[in-house]
């Protein structure tokens, strides 16, 4: 032991055979020299801020030294730096990153906060990939016109519902009998989750309350380019009765004011989508037209922008 309280040489039946171990050690002992240099001060004078003595810095700066994270602080502090900088895997003084790191020290809040944006906006774009969802209530035509949007764009379509009862291992009435709406809000994200991880190219058709749970919705919002399927009220029943669903008057005198009651909750969340698109007093093909016009305005089928 060193009077540092340290093993002056690696242990060769340790650590010291480790070959990332040896690389990390010669890497820190680069960045404590390359650091010095740059504060111009001598091994002596930062042994004696430090605390650590000579001959360990000696050791440190050849890659020999194995250092422990108390004493690598107390280097880190006389260097007036912080101790990542100096096991980072890049170069902190050599970099892009450096010279980005020190515009935004020089930059004012507002010059930080739109750098910030834009690189924030770059980064959504690189995770929603080549992924579309189409958002709305039931009967806004999302399975429809999901399907022959993606027919005309020759990419694949997934229901998520679909993806659920895959999930679960039984349908989507089964999931909610059983396990109720949280059980199938669970679900919904885990079979969510499944569909990102397995598909960078698609359109995709979710339940309308997908935007009831705030974390899987911002998942959704973060991986996904999506669209509002708007329609009043009116159009949404007229729909899913005309699919031959009466499930929604069947002895509830008051479903078109529960339905308008449930858009209006919604409304503001379904708003977040990248686009909107009214579908309201259109027929499928107009419908379908606009969807696909979006898709190729706002380039979400060429992944990074």
């Amino acid at each position: 032991m060193s009077q540092d309280g340290l093993s002056s040489t690696t242990d060769k039946k340790g650590k010291g055979n480790d070959e990332s171990f040896s690389r990390l050690l010669k890497v820190v002992g680069d960045r404590v020299k390359a650091a010095r240099a740059r504060k111009k001060i001598s091994r002596r004078i930062l042994s004696e801020k430090s605390k650590v003595s000579q001959r360990y810095l000696a050791q440190l700066e050849s890659g020999a030294g194995n250092i422990s994270i108390g004493l690598l602080l107390r280097i880190a502090h006389a260097l007036d730096t912080k101790m990542e900088l100096l096991v980072a895997e890049q170069d902190p003084w050599n970099t892009d990153l450096a010279k980005a790191r020190s515009l935004l020290n020089s930059a004012s809040a507002e010059q930080r906060e739109r750098v910030i944006a834009m690189l924030e906006s770059a980064m959504l774009n690189v995770t929603k990939a080549k992924r579309v969802a189409l958002l709305g209530l039931r009967g806004a035509g999302k399975s429809t016109l999901g399907n022959l949007a993606s027919d005309k764009l020759q990419v694949p379509f997934v229901e998520l519902n679909d993806e659920i009862e895959k999930v679960g291992g039984m349908p989507v009435r089964e999931v909610f009998a059983m396990y109720g709406d949280e059980g199938y809000r669970q679900l919904e994200r885990q079979a969510l989750e499944q569909t990102v991880s397995s598909n960078d190219t698609m359109v995709l058709a979710v339940a309308g309350g997908i935007v009831s749970d705030r974390d899987t919705y911002e998942y959704l919002l973060s991986h996904f380019h999506t669209i509002w399927l708007k329609a009043d009220p009116q159009e949404h029943m007229s729909r899913v009765i005309g699919q031959g669903d009466e499930r929604p008057m069947a002895g509830n005198p008051d479903a078109m004011k529960d339905l308008q009651e449930i858009l209006r909750s919604r409304e503001r969340l379904y708003d977040r989508a990248d686009v909107v698109v009214n579908t309201t007093k259109t027929t499928v093909d107009e419908s379908l037209k606009q969807v696909v016009d979006a898709i190729k305005a706002n380039g979400f089928l060429e992944g990074d922008k």
